[in-house]
């Protein structure tokens, strides 16, 4: 459920822009690192769009429906490919009316908007359009909340995520989004007491019991960390930080782990940003033995948050957390 308005009124703590949450370049992680994670067939079709076809994204976005988490993920990855809004603009002369033309096109203004080169009146405009051609879809809204989380005021943001989860919910990038928002606001002195993390307890507690929202709470320590690290409150060193060793922090990363083993969902489109959370929180934590078993399921699959927090080079953080989890 969306959170009251009051939560966004205050002004926002300037953010350090590491992570996925907070506009990473994933180009930063090189090959090791694709914003596609594991959807083989995204990364085929991102290929096609860069080389000039937009007709294999057309069928993607078909195949894909209502599956909204999925068909965010998909669009804001493909929006990121070499003159993606080129393409979609030759989709929608071939096409006029299409929705998952103009989807794309939006998303694709959001990302140059999001780079600096383009109006950010420009993209909401296009957002605006594509959502008024679908308007049960939340995409066009996740376009506009990510244009607000970078170039927005809050009431900009709590319009887009109220809108967006009218529409899903659960929206899993969306309430990452407004968790890392929330992180930086000032806290009221507790380590252990801030509304980034009762914002996500709440979500994660109304939400149903197989929702991926179960972990959001672990996501909120990890932006809090950051914010805190960023301001010179916490050490770089988030293992020395004691971040994770409270009794609250301590709770809800058993939740959380518990939460996994039960009802682990190897097709969410975005499982590995809830698994490298997961893995990042124990090895922090220091719970080997857990983070173990989720590195084993990662592979090799690192994303940028929160292994880049605190300015750390995101490989080299998650190879050495991941090597002294399983003990080579």
């Amino acid at each position: 459920m969306p959170p009251s308005p009051p939560l966004l009124g205050a002004r926002r703590a300037a953010p350090d822009l590491a992570g996925e949450t907070a506009h990473h370049d994933p180009g930063a992680l090189g090959t090791a690192f694709d914003a596609a994670l594991d959807d083989v067939e995204l990364g085929a079709v991102r290929a096609a769009l860069a080389q000039g076809r937009w007709q294999p994204a057309r069928s993607l976005l078909a195949h894909t429906g209502d599956d909204w988490d999925r068909r965010g993920h998909r669009l804001t990855v493909l929006a990121r490919a070499p003159r993606a809004a080129a393409r979609a603009d030759d989709w929608l002369a071939a096409e006029p009316g299409s929705a998952d033309a103009a989807a794309l096109y939006a998303l694709a203004r959001v990302q140059r908007a999001l780079r600096g080169t383009e109006e950010p009146g420009r993209a909401r405009a296009a957002c605006a359009t594509a959502a008024a051609l679908a308007p049960a879809d939340p995409t066009p809204w996740l376009g506009l909340l990510l244009l607000a989380r970078a170039r927005g005021s809050e009431s900009d943001l709590l319009t887009a995520f109220t809108e967006l989860c009218r529409r899903h919910p659960e929206h899993h990038h969306a309430h990452h989004l407004l968790i890392a928002c929330l992180a930086e606001r000032p806290g009221g002195g507790r380590t252990d007491s801030h509304e980034a993390y009762d914002v996500a307890e709440l979500a994660a507690a109304e939400a149903p019991a197989d929702s991926p929202l179960a972990v959001l709470p672990v996501v909120a320590y990890a932006e809090r960390y950051r914010v805190l690290a960023a301001t010179g409150l916490a050490p770089a060193d988030p293992a020395a930080s004691g971040h994770w060793s409270g009794p609250r922090a301590r709770r809800l990363l058993r939740a959380s782990f518990d939460w996994w083993l039960e009802w682990e969902h190897d097709e969410h489109p975005r499982r590995l940003v809830d698994l490298n959370h997961l893995a990042f929180a124990l090895s922090c934590a220091g719970r080997p033995a857990e983070a173990a078993a989720l590195f084993q399921r990662i592979g090799d699959q690192a994303t940028p948050a929160p292994w880049a927090y605190a300015h750390r080079d995101p490989l080299a953080a998650f190879h050495t957390a991941r090597t002294r989890a399983l003990g080579r």
